[in-house]
């Protein structure tokens, strides 16, 4: 499954960025070629070696163990054989390895515990050149604000007080390290997965390809249909970003989708199965708790989320605490034991804009509090998600209860949508929400496609949800002050008032789609140097007058 990268990013070329405390360490960045005199651009990429031109990718075999060397010199692991699953052999992948990785006995194994412990990993190392390396000083256009500086040693700090997170299964060595946190890079998920009515193994991957080439920083994979064991793991040995799940919707499969008969061993078995697997982040309906599901009744859209829904079923049923919610000190031995980062999930998130920060919310998101501490305690990775379906005016109280409640740990959030009435344009009206709210201190962005409320998305979908996503991270990235961001807008602009046509495009976070609209009243050649658009034309370019007027100076 080869893609042409050079249609997708023309102009542009991979190169590596060798670490100093670890020199193993080659961080892959993308450099985009501008043709006036102005320097190139070195842009965060996310596309691992699906962005390499150089490197040829069998997704049979899956990428290369990017961190298996680093795991293994901490000598706190030990190999085990993977739990016995009963497969469908057409779909299993070819290379799957049945002997997995656990923590040694007393060893945790946890980004998190090393930070506390003073240990700065190959791991921090390596999300610190990718966030700092963008920051050096291109132009002399400097933003009112400026971002901290971000080192290994700033990262390893922010990952011991758990306002920042690595996520990174020991069982996931393809992936690259990235940090989720409101200190850094505003990050953006994009969420994949089958149903039972539609997609395929082949689709699901190509979607996630196409996913991080275009820049998601993390793929959730949500299946929930057939072969949800064997698509994980073909995503996950060709995923070189973090992989989520929602380990209830597997655990529901496993009981043919009747709720009352879920229990926790079944949940527990299917952590381990998925933790062996190399998931790097499980999301836990944990704050789902019995007595808050009455608040839910006078709503006017209920329980929206899923594994929210399925839990609050069960409790309800059995007339009984969520065993989520009761177990949850052994959910976080099983945690560290893999370092799976938890994302506390938000059960209980408004559905729709009459709901938005009800008392059931925010009951939620309480509970959502206390438990992180709980997991950090564990020495656990965490961030919790949020919302949903909110006005503007109401997203900021979103992020302080956030912060009170949950001490800084990494905010999630899903948009948060900021009108309820665009069905076919969510990936827009959620938009507006998630740069608001990234603005605010969300420290990743999980994306909504034209097909949210109407269908499983398509890869054009995913395509469109990531691109309005990037444009929301971006422009939470310049109200906080992030020097990469200003850089890369700078260049465009600087770009665009010159008229150097193929600059722009190709400055841009989607090239091909920049280039053919334009082309579509302006085709011709001669027209990527003329100093107008088909907009204004010759006479009416406000630009072209700009330059006239600086020549008369």
């Amino acid at each position: 499954m080869k893609i042409d990268i050079n249609t997708i990013f023309p102009s542009s070329t991979k190169e590596y960025i060798s670490g100093t405390i670890y020199n193993n360490i080659k961080v892959g960045m993308r450099r985009i070629h501008v043709n006036d005199n102005t320097e190139s651009i070195l842009v965060y990429d996310t596309g691992g070696p699906h962005t390499d031109q150089k490197i040829e990718v069998d997704i049979s075999r899956g990428i290369e163990k990017l961190r298996l060397n680093w795991i293994i010199d901490r000598q706190d692991i030990e190999y085990h054989k993977r739990q016995t699953i009963n497969l469908n052999s057409e779909y299993v992948f070819p290379l799957q390895n049945n002997n997995v990785l656990k923590a040694s006995t007393n060893k945790p194994v946890t980004q998190m515990f090393y930070a506390k412990n003073n240990i700065i990993t190959p791991e921090m190392e390596y999300v610190a050149i990718r966030e700092n390396r963008l920051r050096q000083k291109i132009f002399s256009y400097k933003p009112t604000v400026m971002a901290p500086e971000i080192t290994p040693e700033f990262v390893r700090q922010e990952v011991a007080a758990g306002r920042a997170i690595i996520p990174a299964n020991i069982n996931h060595p393809e992936s690259e390290p990235m940090v989720i946190g409101k200190n850094f890079l505003v990050k953006i998920n994009a969420n994949i997965g089958n149903s039972v009515v539609s997609s395929n193994i082949e689709e699901e991957i190509q979607k996630m390809i196409y996913a991080i080439i275009h820049g998601a920083d993390t793929v959730m994979d949500l299946s929930t249909g057939n072969n949800i064991y064997n698509i994980r793991e073909w995503i996950i040995r060709n995923s070189p970003v973090p992989v989520g799940t929602v380990p209830i919707y597997q655990a529901l499969n496993k009981v043919n989708g009747i709720v009352e008969d879920l229990d926790f061993n079944i949940f527990k078995e299917t952590l381990i199965e998925q933790a062996e697997q190399g998931v790097d982040y499980f999301t836990i309906h944990a704050g789902v708790l019995k007595n808050y599901i009455d608040y839910t009744n006078n709503r006017l859209t209920g329980i929206v989320s899923r594994g929210g829904a399925i839990m609050a079923q069960w409790c309800i049923i059995h007339n009984k605490e969520n065993f989520l919610y009761t177990n949850f000190e052994e959910i976080c031995d099983i945690m560290k034991s893999y370092d799976i980062a938890f994302s506390l999930g938000d059960g209980l998130r408004p559905g729709s804009i009459a709901d938005a920060n009800d008392t059931a919310q925010f009951l939620e998101l309480k509970t959502l509090g206390e438990l992180t501490d709980i997991a950090q305690k564990n020495d656990c990775q965490v961030m919790v998600e949020g919302p949903g379906h909110v006005p503007m005016h109401l997203i900021k109280e979103n992020v302080e209860k956030q912060i009170h409640f949950c001490k800084e740990a990494p905010f999630y959030t899903l948009g948060p949508l900021t009108t309820d009435i665009a069905p076919g344009y969510d990936h827009i009206t959620s938009a507006i929400g998630a740069a608001i709210i990234g603005w605010y201190g969300t420290s990743m962005l999980c994306y909504v496609t034209p097909k949210e409320h109407l269908g499983l998305p398509n890869i054009q979908d995913v395509k469109d949800g990531v691109i309005a996503y990037k444009i929301a991270a971006h422009a939470a990235d310049l109200a906080k002050g992030n020097p990469s961001a200003y850089i890369r807008d700078y260049a465009l602009s600087h770009a665009r008032f010159n008229f150097k046509w193929y600059d722009q495009f190709n400055l841009s976070l989607d090239p091909k789609t920049a280039k053919s609209l334009h082309d579509e009243s302006l085709p011709s050649e001669k027209a990527k140097s003329a100093h107008f658009c088909s907009m204004c034309g010759p006479k009416f370019c406000s630009m072209k007058l700009s330059h006239q007027l600086k020549s008369t100076e």
